[in-house]
């Protein structure tokens, strides 16, 4: 009877301790939101693409950045920390724990959707082509592009790849924009293809590269315009935090003078503002309208 006690006294002291630590709570029982309120600071994952978000001076900085902080204050988490991960890295970063949100204008695609929560469209895009100065040759898009059978330079992990890939294009891939800039004036390709901000501001900060940039274009597939939007992504148990990000980023772009004074300083326009027409829901199902729409 003694051992029986004894162990039933035993069992309770177990049963108390187990409990008194739930009640206790920690770090693991608080959502990616609150724990980044009570830490102030939150770590986001970027991939050194400016002007969307790089690093400066030891300083995080860009569009992407811009709009991170911004909205971030507004949550109450003061400090938006980075951690520089090559394109194609960032969504398994993201779900390995490695940051709590992506920072780096990503095109918000279906494939993308099925492994990450994308917040509302911050940034609207088309695509342009970069090569040596005077050796544009009447490229328009990437159909030209095909029709010459030029080398074509595409980044890791980016949109381009993507429609490089559907158009049955052969491409050499980079890690980083400024490995694609290099392939150029290099000539191991002869055109590096990316959203047009990024090659544009490229561009302008590499004046001696001597290299210039196409107009920008909406590329087609298959008779449908690649309408691309970028965003912040999160994991996708974190709807929370999601859900609060789109209500603080709502206060941003529904307001044009907001918006610029958030990311005109990098080069974005209104152009690039979203206006609502286009929502992440449509993106992730690849609900485009068709040219004739």
């Amino acid at each position: 009877m003694k051992s029986i006690k004894g162990l039933a006294t035993a069992t309770s002291i177990l049963a108390l301790t187990l409990s008194l630590g739930a009640c206790g709570g920690g770090d693991s029982d608080k959502s990616t939101l609150q724990k980044a309120i009570d830490d102030g600071k939150i770590t986001v994952g970027f991939a050194g693409e400016a002007p969307y978000s790089f690093e400066e001076g030891g300083e995080l900085q860009g569009a992407s950045v811009s709009l991170a902080k911004a909205v971030f204050k507004e949550l109450g988490v003061d400090d938006v920390e980075g951690v520089n991960t090559e394109f194609g890295s960032l969504i398994p970063g993201l779900n390995a724990d490695r940051f709590d949100a992506i920072s780096a204008g990503m095109s918000i695609l279906p494939d993308r959707c099925e492994q990450a929560a994308f917040g509302d469209p911050e940034f609207m895009y088309t695509t342009a082509l970069m090569t040596k100065k005077g050796k544009q040759d009447g490229m328009k898009n990437l159909d030209d592009v095909k029709k010459k059978g030029v080398k074509l330079a595409t980044m890791t992990g980016a949109i381009e790849s993507d429609y490089a890939k559907d158009l049955g294009i052969k491409t050499q891939q980079v890690g980083t924009p400024q490995d694609g800039m290099d392939a150029v004036t290099t000539g191991r390709a002869d055109v590096f293809a990316l959203t047009a901000i990024s090659l544009n501001w490229m561009a302008k900060n590499n004046a001696d590269a001597g290299v210039e940039v196409s107009d920008s274009f909406v590329q087609e597939i298959d008779g449908v315009p690649q309408v691309g939007a970028g965003a912040t992504v999160f994991r996708t148990d974190d709807d929370e935090l999601r859900d609060e990000w789109n209500k603080g980023l709502e206060k941003i772009v529904s307001d044009e003078k907001s918006y610029l004074d958030a990311v005109g300083d990098y080069g974005f326009t209104k152009e690039e503002r979203p206006d609502g027409s286009i929502t992440t829901d449509q993106l992730c199902k690849g609900e485009l309208p068709t040219a004739d729409s």
